[in-house]
């Protein structure tokens, strides 16, 4: 029997990338990303220069979700305090009281995350990964939703600190927004009116932050098929045999992949995963996996070296019919 088509999920979920689209415009492509992101439990990575949108993409998503934001500028001088939080004394109950930090958002723009040093960086890495922060002894959870969107210049290399792999795993995917077209660039300088926060100030929630919930669980029952399980593993495999990298994809790193198909799926209306489903997220939750095995890539981590080695994978392993 033919499986039904989730028509409720995948009109949210066009409401949703509509409504981002009104201050982010000719970038479908990012905005899918970021709602996968969103959808699987994932967090998001935007390489790329300034001025194309990362912050906007940010912005406009936690707004169209109506939840909460918290940007933070990473620099040099940041402290893990200042990212999580800190315990303070109480100088009249004579207790320490916490003080939470920017983390606890629905949403957290982390704007240049290399260019603060490790530690800090890796404050982050147990928020990413339990939803929770620990401090003195204590445990928080952080509200649901919870979606870190960082950035980073993957051209600048000066006063920055390369994210350790560990780091980079957390990440559920790594996409560019690059620059708009023609068209669309001619189309911002006619249309587009006053400052940015301006269009942003004026978006409305199309959905709140218990829809999202609801969509989140939605994505989590996408059905998953054997042979496709088979193919995901089957492509692991072939990235820790391939000469060409150092360190292949593990099994979290299969996990992403599949978690982000299914989010894909359910935003495409449908309650299983198709085998485009996992190719087309292929670059952007695997690429940063991986590690070349030349040095020199290895230290750049050369994405459109990775991808063509992740492209040449699937030629090779047919996808099930």
């Amino acid at each position: 029997m033919p499986r039904e088509r989730l028509v409720a999920p995948a009109d949210r979920v066009a409401a949703l990338e509509a409504n981002i689209a009104r201050v982010l415009r000719g970038k479908p492509g990012a905005i899918r990303h970021a709602v996968v992101a969103l959808l699987a439990r994932g967090h998001l990575l935007i390489e790329d220069v300034p001025g194309v949108g990362k912050t906007t993409l940010a912005r406009s998503l936690a707004r169209s979700i109506g939840g909460t934001f918290h940007r933070v500028q990473f620099t040099s001088d940041l402290l893990p305090s200042d990212v999580i939080g800190v315990s303070i004394l109480d100088p009249k109950s004579g207790e320490f009281e916490f003080r939470p930090g920017p983390v606890f958002a629905n949403l957290v723009l982390a704007d240049e995350i290399n260019r603060t040093p490790p530690r800090t960086q890796s404050a982050l890495l147990e928020a990413m990964n339990e939803g929770q922060v620990s401090v003195d002894g204590h445990t928080y959870p952080l509200e649901q939703p919870f979606l870190v969107m960082a950035t980073q210049n993957a051209e600048e290399r000066y006063g920055t600190y390369p994210l350790p792999e560990s780091q980079m795993d957390r990440f559920l995917l790594r996409i560019r927004i690059d620059y708009p077209s023609p068209e669309d660039e001619r189309r911002i300088l006619l249309e587009s009116a006053g400052r940015p926060e301006d269009a942003l100030a004026r978006l409305d929630p199309v959905l709140s932050v218990a829809e999202v919930r609801a969509l989140q669980e939605a994505a989590e029952r996408v059905h998953l098929s054997t042979e496709l399980a088979d193919y995901i593993v089957a492509v692991a495999r072939e990235t820790r045999r391939s000469p060409h990298l150092s360190l292949g994809v593990s099994p979290r790193g299969q996990l992403a992949w599949r978690n982000a198909a299914r989010a894909a799926a359910l935003a495409e209306g449908r309650d299983y995963v198709l085998p485009d489903d996992l190719k087309s997220l292929v670059g952007p939750v695997l690429a940063h996996r991986v590690v070349p095995a030349s040095p020199v890539e290895a230290l750049t981590r050369s994405r459109s070296d990775v991808e063509r080695v992740l492209a040449d994978i699937l030629d090779r392993l047919p996808a099930p019919g």
